[in-house]
């Protein structure tokens, strides 16, 4: 899921400018679960804009912002979108492009996208994952050296290891401890034999060409 975290309102207030009348745009999925973009958010959102003299013309949770067929389908259902000076969008960078691509109007993001996140509980997400398109965790017991690595190292650890947590975070493991210890326990160490070639910053774009094309 993508982490999101809300703005300051200053900020949201500036972005939107001498725009009035407001339409709040939420997210049923990822925003949601992050307590960022749902019913209650959209609704305290609408309170706070209406103590700055803004008037809510409306607001609704999508089913997915960052997907065009439902931003599409929802535009028509809410004719009031289109009375709105400008649509405040709780969701993710895609949402907010996706919101852009279909509304001709003022669009103002609400949150800045963080991270891609793994959730531990609720309101507790960690970072395993930086969508690289250059995945190596098959050879490292799937625990991602790009992401969980403060250095992005691909061949093993650095000199700065402290009693398992890493010199540029104290609070952090350091992940090629981890992979150390639980390929040991598993008898594979053989597979830290592999050299890991440099990441291949050309192969995200080149996949992202591909689906361009379709």
């Amino acid at each position: 899921m993508i982490v999101t975290v809300r703005r300051d309102l200053a900020q949201i207030l500036k972005s939107m400018g001498d725009c009035k009348r407001v339409y709040i745009v939420g997210c049923a999925g990822c925003a949601t679960l992050c307590e960022t973009g749902g019913e209650k958010q959209t609704e305290e959102l609408a309170a706070l804009l209406s103590e700055h003299g803004k008037e809510i013309v409306g607001r609704s949770v999508l089913d997915v912002p960052c997907d065009e067929r439902i931003v599409r389908r929802e535009l028509k259902r809410k004719p009031e979108m289109s009375e709105a000076e400008a649509i405040l969008v709780m969701a993710c960078g895609a949402g907010i492009q996706a919101v852009r691509n279909l509304a001709d109007t003022v669009i103002v993001p609400v949150l800045d996208s963080a991270f891609l996140g793994t959730i531990e509980r609720i309101g507790v997400f960690k970072e395993y994952c930086s969508i690289c398109a250059n995945c190596v965790i098959d050879n490292v017991d799937n625990l991602c050296p790009i992401t969980r690595c403060a250095k992005g190292l691909l061949n093993g650890p650095c000199g700065g290891v402290v009693d398992g947590k890493c010199e540029v975070d104290p609070e952090m493991d350091c992940v090629w401890e981890l992979i150390y210890t639980t390929l040991q326990k598993k008898g594979e160490l053989w597979r830290l034999h592999a050299y890991q070639a440099p990441r291949d910053y050309g192969r995200k774009y080149t996949i992202l060409r591909r689906f361009r094309k379709r």
